[in-house]
């Protein structure tokens, strides 16, 4: 096989990928107008399904335009050879391969960023503002950008900086260390994420006495499940939307509620959506899962450590000398088909995980108050209610809210 057949092979997983999305997304648009199930009837009013209608026929298109932006940017790239041009740079400035690497990394990731920018920018101050949803404010938008920038350049470069070091002694061994190393991390992101990150970007303060943390208490009590951490996220701050999340195992073990979750939902629904998380962690769903990614990331790392040296996947990308940063890339793109086929496992996985913890709360508090939340949040995000199956079962995480209703109502 030669490095220009390893280009095309490229270009082509690019392309299918982009064709394949562009296919199910113009499926689930064919669906927007779907008559609602009877299940489904009551979630919106006239005027405000009108709306969601709008909303998403707003989101598909402008989705189509940066999707398509986004794959002429890459395409164009490729074929004007951009990473020769960028590992060129690099190379101007150390000859030190470390350093190399995390300059290569950071002049296309912040390039990238800085490109695509003016879109995410309109889908905030255009679109989710027209429709109600936008809260983020100018400088909270840049801020975050920075923030962001910086993060990657502490975590990810070194993460980075580590795995081409432990590449220079061990050679292709080189997985084993990196392996442990994406292990502890994700570990202790598990157990931290909270404490550590979300502060950069949020407030997030205790939930206060009352009857809402008396009820969670109560409820916590009736399932055996100890909680004293309770935390309410700013989630206004950027969003009208909810969420709620469980995060940390062990001592470290809280549940996070959006400010927002709190103000559209009842107490009684408020404690339904909190019971479906503590069933993710009586059934274990997230050590499970932490599990899983610690055991897909070993075997992306082999499978790197097989083909990173290859003068193949350097050449293909148009750059003469071997090195790690450049094998990445290349690698990245061939992995992206297997990735595929691990992410819809996982989907497949993470919906079945879902049907068990909305049973779980339908048994420890009932399936009542977790319907009327679940429309609710669908309203207020004014969801799709009518998604293609295609679309669901290579996009969702979650089975579809009819699904989960459906399910809830089974004796």
């Amino acid at each position: 096989m030669t490095a220009q057949t390893v280009f095309y092979i490229i270009i082509a997983i690019l392309l299918f990928d982009f064709i394949v999305d562009q296919v199910l997304d113009a499926l689930n648009a064919k669906h927007f107008g779907d008559d609602l199930p009877l299940e489904l009837q009551d979630v919106y009013d006239e005027a405000e399904y009108e709306r969601s209608q709008a909303y998403k026929k707003t989101r598909y298109k402008f989705g189509m335009l940066t999707s398509g932006f986004s794959l002429l940017l890459t395409l164009a790239f490729f074929f004007l050879d951009g990473f020769a041009w960028v590992d060129g740079i690099a190379r101007s400035i150390t000859d030190n391969d470390i350093l190399i690497a995390l300059i290569f990394f950071g002049i296309i990731m912040i390039g990238s960023d800085i490109l695509t920018t003016p879109f995410s920018y309109y889908s905030t101050f255009v679109i989710e503002e027209k429709f109600g949803f936008n809260k983020t404010t100018r400088k909270t938008f840049f801020f975050d950008k920075i923030k962001g920038w910086l993060m990657m350049a502490v975590l990810g470069g070194g993460i980075l900086a580590l795995i081409i070091w432990f590449y220079q002694f061990a050679g292709k061994d080189f997985w084993i260390y990196a392996w442990a190393l994406v292990t502890v991390f994700s570990v202790v992101m598990n157990m931290f994420y909270s404490k550590l990150i979300v502060p950069l970007f949020n407030k997030q303060t205790p939930l206060e006495d009352g009857s809402l943390r008396t009820k969670i208490e109560a409820y916590a009590k009736t399932v055996g499940f100890t909680l004293d951490k309770i935390f309410i996220i700013d989630g206004s701050k950027r969003s009208t939307k909810a969420n709620a999340y469980f995060s940390g195992f062990g001592s470290e073990k809280r549940i996070t509620l959006f400010d927002t979750l709190v103000n559209d939902l009842e107490e009684d629904e408020i404690v339904a959506v909190l019971a479906h998380e503590v069933g993710h962690y009586k059934k274990k769903h997230i050590i499970f899962n932490l599990f899983a990614s610690i055991i897909t990331t070993g075997f992306t790392l082999w499978l790197l450590s097989l083909f990173v040296s290859s003068p193949l996947l350097s050449k293909a990308l148009g750059v003469e000398e071997v090195s790690f940063h450049i094998g990445l890339i290349a690698f990245g793109i061939l992995y992206s088909p297997i990735s595929e086929i691990t992410g819809l496992l996982m989907n497949l996985l993470s919906r079945k995980f879902e049907y068990q913890a909305d049973n779980y709360a339908k048994e420890t508090f009932g399936s009542a108050p977790l319907i009327s939340s679940l429309k609710k949040l669908s309203s207020n995000s004014l969801s799709n209610l009518t998604p293609h199956r295609a679309y669901v079962f290579f996009h969702y995480s979650h089975p579809t809210l009819l699904q989960r209703i459906q399910n809830l109502k089974l004796k």
